[in-house]
């Protein structure tokens, strides 16, 4: 089959890098003789048809830039029958010969959707907590670990004025690797996150005094979101421990900020071997990133893999705390 249009859309959670894929796309495409249209909004613009035609002007100065220009939304109503029927009409009434579907497990899940009603759909993972299970990195992850890194930086400087405990919630309510690789760059004593059941005694306040008994007198915890009530955490170290304990949450700040140079390069790969794929004939591909190299997945197998968790960084991370 002959692609000749194709179109792009971001969906759930903005990521940094996303703006660098569109670009990607829009470029390689267009240098390969393809139409390309951009779907704004998500899916909810795909089931309402508000799509633009894409150029080499609309993606200029755009891969320095956070979130995304064909902007994000979740759409409840994409989720039914009726929902799913009117893009998948949109999708056939516009000739869309292909979908190129980028952001996490939701927006996954929406390209399966499309796929069963035989629209053709690639996906390529831009999510900061860098959770799909078949890549090893998601676009915006890096982008996201340095910002986090930089607000903890700033908060450890009130915390070792005042010998305080700064107990710092990142993103990550079913991934931990913000809170791992934070953890490891801020010196964090104890992480807490989804992957490792937290025996708070063990994990975190003997932690605490053993450190404090070498010396130390200002502590970092890092909290993945759910993981744990961060305000109550703060309490009980306080109660326990005597030392003045004091959350952050550093919430959304995470997802915005310019791309780093490796979201950046990344994004921009992902997005031309999405083209490729197509081009090669390739149906219904999940683009990702394995072993330090840009591969593609029938989407059939991505839905038996599992995100693997890297518990000896975990490990490590707990060793050089100290």
């Amino acid at each position: 089959m002959n692609i000749n249009n194709i179109a792009i859309l971001t969906s759930g959670g903005d990521a940094p890098g996303m703006n660098a894929a569109v670009r990607a796309i829009t470029r390689y495409a267009l240098g390969n003789d393809i139409k390309v249209f951009g779907i704004k909004r998500g899916y909810m613009g795909l089931r309402c048809g508000d799509i633009i035609e894409m150029n080499l002007r609309t993606v200029s100065d755009i891969i320095h830039r956070g979130g995304t220009i064909l902007y994000s939304s979740r759409d409840p109503e994409f989720k039914t029958p009726e929902g799913l029927e009117q893009a998948v009409t949109f999708c056939k009434n516009s000739n869309i010969d292909a979908v190129v579907a980028i952001g996490g497990d939701g927006t996954l899940r929406g390209a399966i959707s499309l796929i069963k009603k035989g629209i053709n759909c690639i996906f390529i993972p831009a999510t900061i907590d860098n959770d799909v299970p078949c890549s090893d990195y998601s676009i915006g992850f890096d982008t996201a670990i340095n910002t986090a890194t930089e607000m903890v930086d700033k908060i450890r400087d009130t915390a070792q004025s005042h010998e305080k405990c700064s107990v710092v919630e990142v993103m990550g309510r079913h991934c931990g690797d913000i809170a791992i690789n934070t953890g490891i760059a801020v010196g964090a004593t104890s992480i807490i996150i989804p992957e490792i059941e937290c025996d708070f005694e063990k994990d975190v306040i003997e932690r605490i005094k053993t450190t404090q008994s070498m010396g130390k007198r200002h502590f970092i915890i890092i909290v993945a979101e759910h993981c744990a009530d961060s305000f109550d955490v703060a309490k009980q170290i306080q109660e326990k421990t005597g030392i003045q304990a004091r959350t952050t949450i550093l919430g959304h700040v995470q997802r915005g900020g310019s791309p780093t140079l490796r979201d950046r390069v990344v994004a921009s790969l992902m997005g031309c071997r999405a083209v490729d794929v197509l081009i090669k004939g390739k149906r219904n591909r999940v683009i990702a990133k394995k072993c330090n190299n840009i591969v593609d997945y029938n989407i059939d197998e991505v839905l038996e893999l599992k995100k693997n968790f890297d518990y000896k960084l975990y490990t490590d991370a707990l060793h050089i705390s100290i």
